[in-house]
């Protein structure tokens, strides 16, 4: 009883919280099989260091920022089309983040980009990346408030320090000359010293009108997003649209009306 409250205390002391739980399991098992010390050793070693391992992961899954978990392993292959299987499964051995290359998703809405970048993101975060998800949107809010707060440059530092940093949904909507300088500042602070991960539902030539229309700051992003990245260019309808279509609810004369008015306004948009 001495001993067990010795070692109790002990593991508590040394905040090896996990082993103060688990000594008494293993060391019943490491007698009943007649472990030799230093296997008994190994194993108490190893619970403890997968229990670190395990917290490490969910802290840095929470830190990311993910706003729904999506996995390599739930994304459909057969419905997306452009979509090379080798490509992702060679991507996901994670050599781009070791390389600092970046990853641009193209496509249309739905049609699976975020389910990639987020499944992408969440292998390196598996391996111990430090890695953040973001809008255009959010990012852009962010730069400006830093900007008017005089953290600019702790707001870039921060930015820059992700292994992975995901931004998500570009295209969206037109940035003002000041936005689109922010994220000229942002690419260039990761230029060759990270990964980033890219979605956009425009194809390049359309850029310059996200950018508030300036040719030189979009050229210059382009150079830097282009340079040592992996273009995945998704064709196809909306997944998101996949069971409504598959129970006949998308023929209903409203959504009819309203797909015709959507059509109307992208009829022009440029196919990669």
């Amino acid at each position: 009883m001495e001993l067990d409250t010795s070692i109790d205390e002990l593991c508590k002391e040394l905040k090896l919280s996990i082993i103060g739980e688990k000594y008494h399991d293993i060391a019943s098992m490491a007698a009943k099989e007649n472990w030799q010390y230093t296997q008994f050793l190994e194993e108490v070693l190893r619970v403890e260091v997968d229990n670190r391992l395990g917290r490490s992961k969910n802290m840095l899954t929470k830190l990311a920022g993910f706003p729904v978990i999506k996995t390599l392993e739930q994304f459909d292959y057969t419905f997306s089309v452009g979509v090379n299987r080798k490509q992702i499964e060679e991507l996901s051995s994670l050599i781009f983040v070791k390389k600092y290359e970046n990853i641009i998703l193209l496509g249309e809405s739905g049609v699976g980009k975020t389910h990639l970048a987020i499944a992408l993101a969440l292998k390196a975060v598996q391996h111990r990346y430090k890695v953040r998800f973001t809008t255009i949107s959010e990012l852009l809010s962010n730069a400006n408030r830093a900007k008017k707060e005089k953290k600019y440059d702790s707001f870039l530092k921060s930015i820059a320090s992700p292994s992975v940093l995901v931004i998500d949904e570009i295209g969206y909507f037109n940035m003002s000359k000041e936005e689109a300088n922010h994220f000229f500042q942002i690419i260039s602070k990761r230029y060759e010293k990270s990964s980033t991960i890219f979605t956009s539902n425009l194809v390049f030539s359309k850029w310059v009108q996200v950018f508030a229309g300036d040719k030189i700051v979009t050229t210059a992003i382009l150079d830097r997003v282009l340079h040592h990245s992996h273009i995945i260019n998704i064709q196809g309808d909306s997944y998101r649209l996949k069971e409504k279509k598959q129970t006949g609810v998308l023929h209903s004369e409203i959504y009819k009306f309203e797909a015709k008015s959507s059509n109307i306004e992208g009829q022009n948009q440029e196919v990669v």
